[in-house]
């Protein structure tokens, strides 16, 4: 087997990983190994909290809703089933922007909803 210098492809690829950790501290802005170390955790964190960010406004969303629902005298899952069934397809995120914005009409499908209800 020939001997392989690895020359560009070696530099290139411990410049992109001191580039990833540019505004670490200490070495691991500056020592490759450390760096990659650090990188690589970095990513892991930022790949696991892209998905719990949706995890945690869901939740967000429905204490938001769940709230104003109480504020008209119904429960978080009484609404929901109330809109269900009054073919009221509104997601939760728009229901909590309605609920802060405007409380009236949050108010209005909350009648809808227990109309619903006491129909079924």
């Amino acid at each position: 087997m020939p001997r392989v210098k690895r020359g560009n492809k070696r530099v290139q690829r411990r410049k992109k990983i001191l580039k990833l950790a540019k505004g670490y501290r200490l070495t691991k802005s500056k020592l490759h190994r450390s760096a990659k170390e650090s990188v690589d955790r970095a990513l892991r964190f930022a790949y696991r909290d892209r998905r719990n960010k949706k995890r945690d406004f869901r939740r967000l969303f429905i204490i938001r809703v769940g709230a104003a629902a109480r504020q008209n005298d119904l429960s978080y899952s009484r609404f929901m089933n109330g809109l269900k069934k009054a073919n009221i397809s509104l997601d939760r995120r728009v229901l909590a922007e309605i609920a802060v914005r405007d409380p009236e009409a949050f108010a209005r499908l909350t009648e809808r909803a227990k109309a619903a209800l006491t129909a079924a």
